[in-house]
């Protein structure tokens, strides 16, 4: 994998969204496009989608040659393994796994495990035996749900200990914006259902911390929330790691404009500390016939 220049990696849930025409694809375009206008604003994607399914080893080559060579997405491990197999008896789908995604090696920056809330403590021999069973260049992930995992005891600091052992990154969720929203819209209650309700233990467990961000619909009501991840993102990039920040909203409808205002933010507190820039995220450009008034 080429070096990678980027101090952090700022991304989304996903690359496709039908209300992003303004904010991120830049007015008019074909549905087949938003990967690629996605990758010419942000940096990185969270790709949910391998979760439910394997794409097949076309679909995996159309997404490649689909964005630029510093673009890096990250993506699940499917539910096969993580959920129902619980990394166990699981060579045969990890081997279809990895030999479908293989036109995306080259593009992908993390590998994410999302273990269920019922994988605790005692199946963490489980994860050290899969982690090991995965190439040594993949950069891993790892998300858990369990109790245990936030309790700031022995069990939380052998998990800990585990990653830091193999390199691999513990995904961090923060959820608390969404969780202080009023439950007044499906979005909100929908959201509220399904992200889970952890505390938030931020933590480099090796180079590539994960942060997703699970914003509030009121877009001011996330600054007191980001306020202190401004200094760790910053500590962490000053330590030479290279955080990946992924920002959500209800509805993921603002999610870009949300995106934006607290990579400003971070921005500039970087610059105060470093007298130096982070890159800037590019401005949609509206496609040529949107620019000429042509209605095609």
């Amino acid at each position: 994998m080429q070096t990678d220049t980027h101090p952090l990696r700022l991304g989304m849930a996903m690359w496709s969204h039908s209300q992003w025409r303004d904010t991120v694809y830049g007015g008019k375009h074909e549905t087949a496009e938003r990967l690629a206008r996605y990758s010419e604003i942000f940096s990185t994607v969270e790709g949910n989608t391998t979760f439910y399914a394997t794409p097949s080893q076309a679909i995996a080559q159309d997404w490649s040659q689909a964005v630029a060579n510093d673009f890096r997405f990250t993506f699940k491990f499917p539910q096969e393994i993580t959920h129902k197999q619980q990394l166990r008896h699981c060579s045969q789908e990890l081997r279809t796994f990895l030999h479908n995604m293989s036109p995306l090696m080259e593009k992908t920056g993390i590998w994410k495990i999302q273990l269920p809330k019922f994988f605790g403590p005692t199946e963490l021999p489980l994860l050290q035996a899969f982690i090991s069973k995965l190439p040594r260049d993949m950069n891993i992930g790892v998300e858990v749900r369990h109790d245990a995992f936030f309790a700031k005891g022995t069990d939380e600091q052998q998990l800990n200990r585990l990653l830091m052992d193999h390199g691999a990154n513990r995904i961090i969720m923060d959820s608390r914006p969404v969780f202080a929203a009023p439950p007044d819209t499906p979005a909100i209650i929908d959201a509220q259902k399904k992200k889970p309700r952890v505390p938030v233990h931020a933590i480099a467990t090796a180079k590539h911390p994960v942060i997703r961000f699970i914003g509030h619909p009121g877009l001011d009501a996330n600054n007191d929330f980001f306020y202190s991840w401004i200094g760790k993102i910053c500590q962490w990039m000053a330590d030479g790691c290279q955080p990946y920040l992924f920002i959500h909203t209800p509805d993921n409808i603002e999610a870009p404009i949300l995106a934006r205002e607290l990579y400003r933010q971070l921005s500039d507190h970087w610059r105060q500390l470093h007298k130096t820039q982070l890159p800037s995220i590019k401005t949609p450009t509206p496609p040529e016939s949107d620019q000429l008034g042509l209605d095609l």
